[in-house]
């Protein structure tokens, strides 16, 4: 869910349901290599509750889509990430086979 004003979109705050510091630190840290970003961070409002805010504050491009373009970031990270793991897996079993 997005808050945020209809006359300034480049800054707004995003609830994200059912994460926690995982998606959120992660999140926070694509968008701060972003250069369209001038501030970003997440809190958590209780701890009882799953769910984070994310504020977004752009140098002018809609913060929606600034959050969007990080998440795809985060997701080609992340697929980076695996596809490194399961060569290096692969690597090690074809060596201790051999």
């Amino acid at each position: 869910m997005e808050h945020g004003s209809y006359q300034d979109q480049s800054a707004s705050t995003f609830s994200l349901t059912d994460e926690d510091h995982t998606l959120a630190n992660s999140l926070r840290f694509t968008l701060n290599q972003d250069p369209r970003v001038s501030v970003c961070g997440y809190s958590i409002p209780h701890p009882s509750e799953a769910r984070v805010n994310i504020r977004v504050q752009t140098t002018g491009d809609p913060a929606n889509e600034v959050l969007k373009d990080s998440c795809q970031d985060l997701m080609m990270i992340c697929q980076h990430v695996r596809s490194t793991f399961d060569q290096a897996v692969a690597d090690f079993k074809n060596n201790k086979a051999s």
